[in-house]
């Protein structure tokens, strides 16, 4: 034994000193690893350019939500923005997937407190949308809430946008859903002032309020493509000739205006499905859809790219630089045919996340919006926000006129009266098109 190579302990260590000691150590080597993570992780807004976070995430900064839950992604994810030179590692976005509140993602959940407004307490609510008015029967429609995944979004609160929006001008710039949102804001804005309507046009589709004590003016600027167009059709669709649109030259009803305003709502859509002559530099290229003319068919997708490219140009290359919001394809529901073919929206809930995502037609142009909005943020110029109603708007079936665009649309047996049709595109008010003004709010009043 005495020639035995003898281990004495550290002075002042047993058994269980040893283990406690291992155990401490252990404790620092992971709270460094912590520490590290810690400090990659909080600088992850440095990690993403710019355009990125302010175009795509960084346009609501809400506060940290109580529990995050996880939900379907997104169309637009981390993955496919481009970083350009900037190195993000796996772990990073995964983190920012996790951490960022996304204001479009989410689902409908039950909301027994109801609307904040109603036909009776607001004057706003055009004829087509009043469909209480109008002898909608059901209510349920009207007890729903917009919940994104990982985050609450606030109630529109008209107090707090009337008084950020001081001394400022806002203005919608687009068709007839644009004229919807209006409606809405209007009736959300009105429960704490009155506006006094200050310009409308002969046919009353370009209109401006004025919120006199807090010096705030919104317009509508009417405007269905963006681009200069020649139509000849009425309120209810029916056209004398074909629209004659000149996809190189903006429309002067939002061009000549655009300097007046500090933030703008703009969009289009629906009505490049229409038949239509489409002229370019001078030159008519061709038509959509245009049946026994020689014509060369040039499809909807092409106009409506090339009408998007001019719109961002211009934004992009204006002196004027108010905030700009793009808001995204708005999504029919027409089932069993079309409006003029006898379509309905007969359901009374909301679609589930999953049940159903729209039509082929829908997916083909936001896919062309999405990306040239892309390009325009790359490019810079004027700050611009994705404004990204589609997924919330495409799970609501439940939410549009039908025939309750109508003043009572059906007779005393039920039978529904002569040259009724159903409008399974614009939205009841109030109804699902409130929650466009939530993350309107939202993205408006926490942007810098």
């Amino acid at each position: 034994m005495g020639s035995e190579l003898q281990v004495q302990p550290w002075p002042g260590l047993n058994r269980k000193s040893n283990q406690a000691w291992i155990k401490l150590l252990l404790l620092v080597l992971l709270a460094g690893v912590a520490f590290r993570f810690f400090v990659s992780s909080s600088n992850l807004g440095s990690v993403l350019p710019d355009y990125v976070r302010q175009a795509f995430l960084g346009g609501a900064h809400l506060s940290e939500p109580s529990s995050l839950e996880s939900g379907p992604e997104k169309d637009l994810d981390v993955e496919e923005i481009d970083f350009g030179d900037q190195r993000t590692s796996d772990a990073q976005k995964d983190f920012l997937q996790e951490r960022r509140c996304n204001l479009f993602t989410g689902e409908w959940v039950h909301d027994p407190a109801g609307p904040m407004y109603t036909n009776e307490t607001c004057r706003f609510i055009e004829s087509p949308q009043n469909c209480m008015t109008n002898g909608r029967p059901d209510r349920e429609y009207l007890y729903w809430k917009w919940k994104p995944y990982g985050c609450e979004l606030p109630a529109f609160d008209a107090e707090k946008f009337l008084d950020s929006m001081r001394n400022k001008s806002w203005a919608l710039i687009g068709d007839s859903i644009l004229r919807n949102h209006v409606q809405s804001m209007l009736c959300l804005l009105s429960r704490i002032e009155d506006p006094e309507e200050v310009y409308h046009d002969e046919t009353f589709k370009s209109r401006r309020w004025h919120f006199k004590s807090h010096n705030f003016t919104l317009s509508l600027i009417w405007s269905p493509f963006l681009i200069k167009a020649d139509v000849f059709e009425n309120d209810d669709g029916v056209s004398t000739a074909d629209i004659e649109l000149h996809l190189d030259i903006l429309d002067k009803n939002w061009t000549d205006l655009y300097q007046n305003f500090d933030y703008v709502v703009i969009s289009t859509g629906q009505w490049f499905l229409k038949t239509a002559i489409y002229w370019d530099s001078g030159k008519m290229i061709g038509c959509h859809y245009c049946k026994g003319k020689n014509l060369t068919e040039v499809t909807a997708g092409y106009a409506f790219r090339r009408a998007l490219q001019e719109v961002f140009q211009f934004i992009n290359s204006s002196p004027h630089r108010p905030l700009v919001f793009y808001r995204t394809w708005t999504p029919d529901h027409f089932e069993n045919g079309e409006w003029w073919s006898g379509g309905n929206c007969n359901r009374t809930k909301p679609y589930k996340k999953g049940d159903y995502d729209g039509k082929n037609i829908d997916h083909l142009m936001r896919k062309i919006e999405i990306d040239e909005f892309k390009d325009a943020v790359r490019l810079g110029g004027s700050p611009m926000r994705l404004l990204d109603t589609f997924d919330l708007s495409v799970l609501r079936p439940d939410g549009h006129s039908g025939p309750y665009r109508t003043f009572h649309p059906f007779d005393e047996q039920g039978r529904r009266k002569p040259n009724v049709v159903n409008d399974c595109l614009h939205w009841c008010l109030p109804g699902p098109i409130d929650a466009w003004n939530d993350i309107l709010m939202q993205m408006s009043t926490t942007s810098t």
